[in-house]
């Protein structure tokens, strides 16, 4: 079968690559790619700007239908429609492990990164990751369920209740799932972009979150101050990795408002502003990735829908398209694109 690889370290260096899948050990599923969803991290390893287990096939984000199970799984069937965790491979005695706080086990190996991911035909996955899909969730939603979980992850670090303003800074992929995913708890959500973020901030209104802020035409602390009679936001997720825009979130939060940043700063350290956290008494957390508790109550958001993940596809195409797919996403224009496999 032919896989999308990242062969070394570097900018570029992802080829289309003939190899054999794994033989199927007892505990594990092997499932027939249908979508796979590129996500920033795949950018970003492409890059060279973050490293993974060369040569490693790339994707964890995806959906498909069992092919093959392991002698020891139970629960699952040949021809289910499925999703799973990115999780491949846990030490399972640290105490991260221990509270199924998977994402902070310091040995997990994960899909697409540190194992062989879904960007080819099959992908082989743990059982114990593997998460059967609702009857009403297609497979391209479903391709999408990764990125939801890690949303879904963020906004469990706070409490959201009925009637908060919360500004979610950045309208990628990730920031208008958290803006969905926070509406659902019947918050009012501003969402903010740039000039060239106007695809995404487009995309916003049509979802009709409440409020679609330009920040290049927008004094946006104004605006906040307006809505909250000078109060500030009840709470701030920012999903841009932005330097200034973290910063400019502890100005928009009220006293004891709540801060969680979830977008990936390119630099380890940054200026923050200390003295607000301080003075307002906030809360400030961080988000990494997501955990399995994330991953069914995320279904359950795209079954009933409170998020509409599809709508946010805006380009399909084969595996051996890579560099379209790549300049869609850096053009700005593209929101989600998903691939295809090569058989």
């Amino acid at each position: 079968m032919k896989g999308l690889v990242k062969t070394q370290a570097g900018f570029g260096h992802l080829a289309l690559q003939e190899q054999t899948i794994a033989a199927l050990g007892d505990d594990e599923i092997k499932i027939k790619v249908h979508y796979a969803g590129v996500c920033g991290t795949d950018i970003h390893t492409y890059e060279g700007h973050y490293n993974v287990n060369y040569p490693v096939t790339l994707g964890h984000e995806f959906a498909g239908e069992i092919v093959e199970l392991g002698n020891n799984v139970e629960g699952f069937n040949i021809g289910d429609r499925v999703t799973s965790e990115t999780t491949y491979y846990i030490c399972g005695q640290c105490q991260y492990c221990a509270t199924g706080d998977y994402n902070l086990c310091s040995k997990r190996r994960g899909l697409g990164t540190q194992q062989d991911g879904a960007f080819a035909p099959f992908v082989i996955a743990r059982a114990a990751s593997v998460h059967r899909l609702p009857d009403n969730v297609t497979y391209q939603a479903a391709a999408m369920t990764e990125p939801l979980a890690c949303a879904h992850h963020a906004v469990a670090k706070i409490d959201v209740k009925k009637g908060d303003k919360a500004v979610i800074m950045g309208p990628g992929p990730i920031g208008l799932l958290v803006a969905q995913v926070v509406k659902s708890k019947g918050a009012e959500i501003i969402i903010t972009g740039l000039d060239n973020d106007q695809a995404r901030l487009d995309k916003a209104a049509a979802l009709q979150l409440d409020h679609v802020v330009n920040l290049q035409h927008t004094n946006l602390q104004q605006y906040t101050d307006d809505l909250t009679s000078g109060y500030g936001v009840d709470i701030v997720i920012e999903c841009s990795g932005a330097v200034p825009a973290a910063n400019q979130g502890l100005s928009l939060l009220r006293k004891k408002g709540s801060f969680v940043q979830l977008g990936i700063f390119k630099d380890d350290k940054i200026e923050f502003d200390m003295d607000k956290v301080i003075q307002k008494e906030i809360t400030v957390v961080g988000s990494r990735s997501q955990k399995p508790a994330d991953w069914e109550p995320s279904l359950q958001l795209l079954s009933d829908g409170s998020v509409n993940a599809e709508t946010l596809v805006t380009k399909i195409l084969n595996i051996s398209e890579w560099d379209t797919a790549y300049q869609h996403i850096k053009s700005g224009e593209g929101i989600k694109v998903l691939l295809k496999p090569v058989e």
